[in-house]
């Protein structure tokens, strides 16, 4: 009796062992792919933003003279020409704002399993522009000084940030509960998790090289 009472309990402990490392590992994948996720969606976010000024000052017959996308340092377009500067400088937040949007309309129509993936990114980009936007414009800090001085009212970039911030946060709401996301570690698959890794490293080492 003693010896099947002592086969049990290491069973037991055996198999509450296992659970415990198998806990740990998901919870590592989880930060794995929660963190590279983060500094991702920062990155491709002022990749974006700088895209929309690029294209702005292309299209209004400007001349690009650097674009500043290295990870470490706040993203910039300086333009040599810049005749429209209104626009070159609004284009930034609106294509920041509109290509996340319409990459997420894209991946849903074609119904990609990582949606969400995309659809995180989009409430991200919203959320940061508009808070760079709305939150910067009674100090002109950044594109928010080049959009008063050329004339633009602190009610419409309050009013930007008004619209996107909270539908960004939106997005986020309609993905589900993040506490219910961090206590199901299990839900990140070790394909995924290094899968976001190493796609934000290829993004660095691409903006890196950019930036050179």
């Amino acid at each position: 009796m003693k010896s099947y009472d002592l086969e049990t309990s290491g069973v037991f402990r055996s198999s509450r062992s296992l659970r415990r490392v198998r806990v740990i590992q998901s919870r590592w994948f989880q930060i794995l792919f929660g963190v590279p996720l983060l500094a991702g969606c920062w990155l491709a976010m002022m990749g974006v933003h700088e895209l929309g000024h690029v294209i702005g000052g292309l299209v209004t017959g400007g001349e690009i003279a650097r674009v500043v996308l290295h990870p470490l340092a706040i993203s910039r377009t300086d333009l040599a020409v810049n005749p429209y500067p209104a626009v070159v400088v609004w284009a930034g937040p609106i294509c920041g704002v509109l290509f996340p949007l319409g990459l997420l309309l894209v991946v849903n129509r074609l119904r990609w399993s990582q949606a969400s993936w995309v659809q995180f990114f989009a409430g991200f980009c919203l959320i940061a522009n508009g808070a760079y936007i709305a939150g910067g414009a009674l100090e002109g800090i950044g594109d928010c000084g080049v959009m008063r001085q050329t004339g633009t009212p602190l009610w419409v970039m309050w009013f930007f940030g008004l619209l996107t911030v909270p539908a960004g946060f939106w997005l986020w709401h309609r993905l589900g509960s993040f506490r219910k996301w961090w206590r199901n570690p299990e839900c990140v698959s070790e394909k995924n998790a290094w899968g976001m890794f190493l796609a934000v490293i290829a993004l660095v080492v691409l903006m890196v090289c950019f930036s050179a």
